[in-house]
């Protein structure tokens, strides 16, 4: 079965994402910033208003690099957060090279514990994605997902990257989860290349805006379409 997760910036979103179909949630806030920390209180919201995972996105800025101190305080929201109903966690840093921080984002993941956690986009924005995606698969207690459009321009740029890598193997397939820019044309070649999880946003907002709610009929229609892919690239 193939897996839907939808971005959500509130319990509505959240109520109207398990109505349409979705499998999971990742909860944000500040999309203006491509995705930050969410409020506890947003979170303990979104928890009693949906029975669905909810991973909570762990990012203090709208950039992949964090500071000793930015560190700490999400040291902390980790804590917070799972008490208030996360599931799992979204996150991951770049060193000043370019490349994962492994350090910095193995220290957050340990604290988020024994939590699963998806390690997002910044893969798309590393300096070398393909030693990026050696290093993360090689991870000791790394990420059981990772979020990625395969190029920071998106999916529609990045299809090909996410085809090669999703064919070094069923584990490496499972690993991914295409986001970014993901488009309903997109689904048929990626499920054919064993892809199985799939991550959108604007996808099921009316007019792809961030100012409107998540609309669970489009939910539906992303739910019926992944279905069907899956089934025919099983």
């Amino acid at each position: 079965m193939a897996l839907l997760e939808v971005i959500a910036l509130s319990a509505d979103d959240a109520r109207a994402a398990q109505d349409g179909g979705a499998d999971r949630l990742e909860m944000v806030a500040d999309m203006a910033a491509d995705g930050l920390t969410p409020d506890p209180h947003v979170v303990a919201e979104a928890r009693r208003a949906t029975t669905l995972p909810i991973r909570v996105m762990l990012r203090a800025n709208a950039g992949f690099r964090t500071t000793g101190r930015e560190l700490s305080r999400l040291l902390e929201a980790a804590r917070r957060l799972r008490d208030c109903g996360a599931d799992g966690f979204v996150l991951g840093f770049l060193d000043p090279f370019g490349q994962p921080d492994l350090g910095a984002t193995g220290k957050l993941a340990a604290a988020a514990g024994p939590l699963p956690w998806t390690f997002h986009r910044a893969i798309d924005h590393a300096a070398d994605p393909a030693a990026a995606w050696r290093a993360l698969r090689a991870m000791h207690g790394g990420p059981d997902t990772v979020l990625t459009a395969g190029s920071p321009r998106g999916v529609d740029a990045g299809l090909d990257t996410l085809v090669r890598r999703a064919a070094e193997g069923p584990a490496a397939a499972s690993l991914i989860m295409a986001g970014g820019g993901l488009r309903r044309r997109h689904i048929a070649p990626l499920a054919a290349a064993g892809v199985t999880a799939f991550h959108v946003g604007t996808a099921v907002r009316a007019d792809g805006s961030w100012d409107n709610p998540v609309d669970p009929d489009l939910v539906a229609e992303w739910r019926a379409l992944v279905s069907a892919a899956s089934r025919q690239g099983a």
